[in-house]
């Protein structure tokens, strides 16, 4: 009976996948794209130690942060994570802008103002907003649908600033 059941699911989902229409080129039609800069995950830990004993079992390691301060960035290959232990309540995407996956500044990137007006333009409520009259280093962050939190956290001044 679970076979059965199985095996209908499956034809119900590969049909469902058949007949949905394709989804749209990224990025929409008239919209520009926007270069958040590097990516990771930001965890919320409880024990750092213990957090980062795991994840090093997964094959990550150290390459930035600060023990004594609760917070350590690991990386494995091409993903990255922090860990940061008392700083916020729930796990955040976190982009930012000027920097490749080395913390190196790119020589050309979308300042994170930029992409505030963007997002703005495009009707997205902002949940913290960068100071749109200054310059350097600002963050801003957005929630998605379902309540995950977005950050955009730029390091460094935009060149030529």
């Amino acid at each position: 009976m679970l076979r059965i059941l199985s095996g209908a699911l499956l034809v119900l989902t590969l049909g469902g996948c058949a007949a949905s229409p394709p989804r749209p080129a990224v990025p929409t039609k008239g919209t520009a794209p926007m270069r958040l800069g590097n990516f990771s995950v930001s965890l919320a830990v409880k024990d750092l130690a213990i957090s980062r004993a795991f994840y090093e079992k997964l094959g990550f390691h150290v390459i930035g942060g600060n023990a004594a301060q609760n917070w350590l960035i690991l990386q494995n290959e091409t993903s990255t994570i922090g860990l940061f232990q008392g700083m916020f309540d729930k796990n955040i995407l976190t982009f930012n802008p000027g920097w490749d996956r080395n913390a190196q500044t790119l020589a050309d990137f979308d300042d994170v103002r930029e992409i505030q007006r963007t997002l703005q333009a495009r009707g997205l409520p902002l949940t913290t907003a960068a100071d749109a009259s200054s310059t350097g280093p600002a963050s801003l962050m957005i929630t998605d649908p379902d309540g995950n939190t977005i950050l955009i956290d730029q390091h460094v001044p935009k060149p030529g600033q």
